[in-house]
C-alpha cells in the first residue's frame, strides 16, 4: 500500500462518486427542458408538476456534482503533481475552457431556473432551463476532450525535459478518440436519466399513486429508450473499433485475448472466463467461435493484437477490465430487451397494465449508473499502466513527495465525509421520490403581484397515499 496505489484508489473513489451526479444532471437538465416545453405548449398542469418535482432533485444532484468535482480537481496538485507539471500546458487550458464557457453559464442561468419562476416571464424561464441543459453538454464536451487526449494524445511536442507543449489545439481538442467517446458519454448520461425516470414512473404505477404523471413520464421514457439504446449499442461498436486501432492492448484485455488466432479459424468471442494473468490464459472459458472476429474487426477471419504481444509490465489488470465490460454489455442488452417490449406494449395500449414490464423498469432504475461505472472502469483501468497512453506511466505521474500515510489519512477522511454528505443527499432525493410530483402552485404572474422566489429545495409536506390520490 504505497503512495501510488493509495493515490490511485483515492482518485478512483472520488471520480466514481463524481461521475454519477454530472451524468445524471446532464440527462436531467434536458428532461427538464422537455417537461417545461410540454407545459408551455399544452398548458397541462401535470407537466408543470412534473417539472418542479424533478427540479428539486436536479438542484441537489447538481450541487453534489459540483462538490465532488472540486475535491477531484485538487488531487491533480496534491497526488499527481508530476502529471500536472508534464501535461498541465495542455490539460490545464482545456479544463479551464470548461469553467469559462460552461460552468459560468450553468451557474448564471441556474439561478434563474431555480429561483425565478415568479420573477421572470415563462419564456425567459424556459430559456434559462435550456441554457442550463446546453451548459451541461458543453461541460461534457471539454471534460471528455481532456480525458480523451490522455487516451489518444495528439497535437503536441515534448521538450527535452519531458514536458508537453501544445502544437495544434484543433488536434488536441478533437483528438482521434474524442468524437465517438463524446457521443458514447452523452448517450450514457441520457439513458441513465431515462432509466431513473422510467423506474420511478413504474414504481408509481405499481403502487397506484401519481398515475397521470407516471403514465406521461413512462410513455416518453419508453419512446426515448427505444431509440437511444440501439443507437448507443451502435456507437459502442464504433468505440470498440477505435480502441482496437489506438489501444490494442486494452481491447485484448477486454476480450481476454492472450494468443494470436490460428490462421483461418478467426477469433472466438469469450462470453465467460476467469483471466489468469500469471499463466496467460482464461480459466473456465466459454467462447463462441469466430464471433469475436465478426464483432471486433467486422470480418469473418479478423484478428486483434493479443496480450502476449506486449511485455507483462505494459498490460493492464485484465480481470477488472474483462468483467466490467461484460457487466456493462449485459445491462445494455437488458435495457434493449425491456425497451423493445415496452415500445411494442405501448403501441398496443397495454404498457401501463403489464405489471411484469413495470417491474422490469423498476429493476432497471439504477442500471444506468452501474453500466456507467463499469464503462468508466473499463476505459480507465484498461489504459494502465499509462496515464498519457504510451508516453507517461501512472507511476511517473504521482507526486514524488507525497507520503503513503498522508494519502491514507485523506482517503479515510473522504470515506467518512462522503458517507455523511452524500448519504444525506441521497436520503433527501429518496424522500422527494417517495412524495412524487404533487400539484404545484404557480403563484402570482411575473407581471403582477408578489415577486418572491421559490425555494426549490424546500421539503414538501407529508401526505399519505390516500391524500395523494385525492389530489390527483
Amino acid at each position: 500500500m504505497d503512495a501510488l496505489l493509495l493515490s490511485r484508489i483515492q482518485f478512483g473513489f472520488v471520480v466514481s462518486f463524481h461521475i454519477l451526479f454530472p451524468a445524471f444532471t446532464i440527462g436531467l437538465a434536458s428532461w427538464l427542458a422537455f417537461c417545461e416545453w410540454r407545459w408551455l405548449r399544452t398548458r397541462e398542469s401535470i407537466w408543470r408538476d412534473i417539472y418542479f418535482f424533478w427540479l428539486r432533485i436536479f438542484a441537489l444532484s447538481f450541487g453534489m456534482g459540483v462538490v465532488s468535482g472540486i475535491v477531484m480537481s485538487f488531487q491533480f496538485g496534491t497526488n499527481w503533481s508530476e502529471l500536472s507539471a508534464r501535461a498541465g500546458n495542455i490539460m490545464g487550458p482545456v479544463m479551464s475552457y470548461e469553467v469559462l464557457t460552461a460552468f459560468f453559464m450553468e451557474a448564471t442561468f441556474l439561478g434563474v431556473m431555480l429561483f425565478g419562476a415568479k420573477r421572470v416571464s415563462e419564456k425567459m424561464h424556459f430559456l434559462a432551463t435550456c441554457m442550463v441543459a446546453f451548459g451541461t453538454l458543453l461541460s461534457t464536451f471539454w471534460i471528455i476532450s481532456a480525458n480523451s487526449w490522455m487516451h489518444t494524445p495528439a497535437g503536441y511536442t515534448i521538450t527535452p525535459e519531458g514536458v508537453f507543449e501544445p502544437a495544434n489545439w484543433w488536434q488536441i481538442v478533437f483528438n482521434p478518440s474524442f468524437p465517438v467517446r463524446l457521443a458514447h458519454m452523452v448517450l450514457a448520461a441520457y439513458i441513465t436519466t431515462c432509466l431513473v425516470v422510467a423506474g420511478v414512473s413504474a414504481r408509481y404505477l405499481l403502487r397506484g399513486v401519481h398515475v397521470e404523471a407516471a403514465k406521461k413520464m413512462l410513455r416518453w421514457a419508453v419512446l426515448f429508450a427505444a431509440i437511444a439504446v440501439p443507437v448507443q449499442i451502435a456507437v459502442g461498436d464504433l468505440a470498440g473499433l477505435d480502441v482496437g486501432k489506438y489501444q490494442p492492448t486494452k481491447l485484448a484485455a477486454i476480450e481476454g485475448h492472450w494468443e494470436p488466432a490460428l490462421e483461418g479459424e478467426g477469433l472466438p468471442l469469450v462470453v465467460f472466463g476467469w483471466p489468469n494473468m500469471a499463466e496467460e490464459r482464461n480459466e473456465y472459458e466459454i467462447a463462441i467461435p469466430r464471433l469475436g472476429s465478426l464483432i471486433l474487426t467486422h470480418s469473418w477471419d479478423g484478428d486483434i493484437e493479443p496480450l502476449t504481444a506486449v511485455p507483462p509490465e505494459d498490460r493492464p489488470p485484465v480481470a477488472p477490465v474483462f468483467f466490467a465490460f461484460r457487466i456493462m454489455v449485459g445491462l445494455g442488452f437488458a435495457m434493449l430487451f425491456v425497451a423493445a417490449l415496452s415500445a411494442w406494449a405501448l403501441k398496443r395500449g397495454r404498457l401501463f397494465e403489464t405489471r411484469w414490464l413495470l417491474h422490469g423498469w423498476r429493476l432497471l432504475t439504477f442500471a444506468g449508473f452501474i453500466a456507467l461505472l463499469c464503462g468508466w472502469y473499463t476505459t480507465e483501468i484498461g489504459r494502465q499502466p499509462w496515464v498519457v497512453y504510451g508516453l507517461v506511466r501512472t507511476a511517473e505521474a504521482v507526486s514524488p513527495t507525497v507520503e503513503a500515510g498522508s494519502v491514507l489519512a485523506s482517503l479515510i477522511t473522504f470515506f467518512v465525509v462522503y458517507a455523511i454528505i452524500f448519504g444525506a443527499g441521497i436520503w433527501y432525493i429518496t424522500r422527494q421520490v417517495k412524495k412524487g410530483p404533487l400539484p404545484h402552485d404557480p403563484g402570482p404572474d411575473a407581471e403582477h403581484g408578489e415577486r418572491r422566489p421559490k425555494r426549490p429545495l424546500s421539503t414538501v409536506d407529508d401526505f399519505d397515499d390516500e391524500e395523494i390520490r385525492e389530489a390527483r
